[in-house]
């Protein structure tokens, strides 16, 4: 019998406003089904020596923010030939102003530029199309059009994007700051090179239970859980984590 190797994984699950215990547990699980698997799991980036020591990084966050060391220790992970499935809000740096609006400031320039975007709103969740942008490349390869009921990330990119899936918008991000939206394309899911390595971006999977608006609200009304609820959903994270996986063949 052929002795198989571990495959080391940081996987970093925390944050704001969403149900991160939902979100972790269900990343577990897909990991899970691959005994090689070992994980590490943490609430930010401060163990840089684990994340360095791991075969690849997965992250589902909610304004997260890595110090500027860790931010640097981060991209020279990627830039080594690391891999990094970054998965929904890791992009994303929230501020509630007074009057009720949420500002995404560009606090973190460093961190996006490595990340490939910077979430800066969405609309309220509704239904929206999702189509393939590439239909060649083995991440989407069979994968139809479909239709999710999910935050629809607008964001800002960076460097040169491998866009795989998107999705288009035009009208008005209710509530942020940067509300008004021009008729463009969006990024769901890409690929971003990194030096040697490179870092895989899914927008899709807003998640938020009854108690998660702390503080601004107590109880929320509704349990969401959005693309979470499609098979293609968790068909592109499988084929997310074989893609990182890849780096360990």
């Amino acid at each position: 019998m052929t002795e198989k190797r571990k495959i080391k994984v940081a996987l970093v699950a925390a944050g704001k406003y969403h149900d991160i215990d939902f979100a972790r547990l269900e990343l577990l699980k897909l990991l899970a089904e691959d005994e090689r698997v070992r994980v590490r799991v943490f609430e930010d980036y401060s163990n840089i020596a684990a994340i360095r020591e791991s075969d690849f990084l997965i992250t589902y966050t909610c304004d997260v923010m890595p110090r500027l060391d860790e931010q640097e220790a981060l991209r020279a992970y990627v830039e080594g030939g690391g891999r990094w499935y970054a998965l929904h809000g890791t992009n994303s740096i929230l501020r509630f102003l007074a009057d009720g609006r949420v500002d995404s400031p560009r606090w973190a320039p460093h961190f996006m530029e490595t990340l490939g975007s910077m979430f800066i709103a969405h609309p309220p969740i509704a239904p929206y199309k999702v189509t393939v942008a590439d239909p060649s490349h083995p991440l989407v390869k069979d994968v139809k059009p479909f239709e999710t009921n999910d935050e629809l990330y607008l964001s800002e990119t960076y460097g040169k994007l491998h866009v795989l899936l998107e999705t288009e918008f035009e009208g008005e991000a209710t509530g942020f700051v940067e509300k008004d939206w021009k008729k463009a394309k969006h990024p769901v899911f890409y690929l971003h090179p990194v030096g040697k390595g490179a870092v895989l971006y899914l927008t899709l999977g807003h998640c938020r239970g009854h108690y998660d608006m702390h503080p601004l609200m107590d109880f929320y009304p509704q349990v969401e859980r959005c693309a979470w609820d499609l098979p293609v959903f968790h068909d592109l994270l499988r084929r997310g984590i074989a893609w990182a996986k890849e780096r360990t063949a």
